[in-house]
């Protein structure tokens, strides 16, 4: 299976994504945090490092739990301003 390749956009977000997660885990350390999650310590140094800029809606909401923050919070800090703008009927 050959993948598309990810736009600036798709990694951008990504980047946001794993400063995000970063912040929020502060000082606990990524395999608490990972653990907490259910997800290897490995997949989060890829999500934090921008190595892994699209992860899989579960694993983003398993972090999300485990870090105390919610997808909208998630959602309004990582994603594009044109994508946060609301949709016009």
């Amino acid at each position: 299976m050959v993948r598309t390749p990810l736009t600036p956009e798709e990694r951008l977000r990504g980047e946001r994504l794993g400063a995000l997660l970063r912040a929020a885990r502060g000082e606990r350390s990524m395999v608490s945090v990972a653990a907490s999650a259910g997800i290897s310590a490995e997949t989060l140094r890829k999500i934090e490092t921008g190595r892994a800029p699209t992860p899989a809606f579960f694993t983003v909401a398993a972090l999300a739990g485990a870090l105390g923050l919610s997808m909208d919070e998630i959602l309004g800090r990582c994603a594009t301003e044109q994508a946060a703008e609301p949709l016009i009927a």
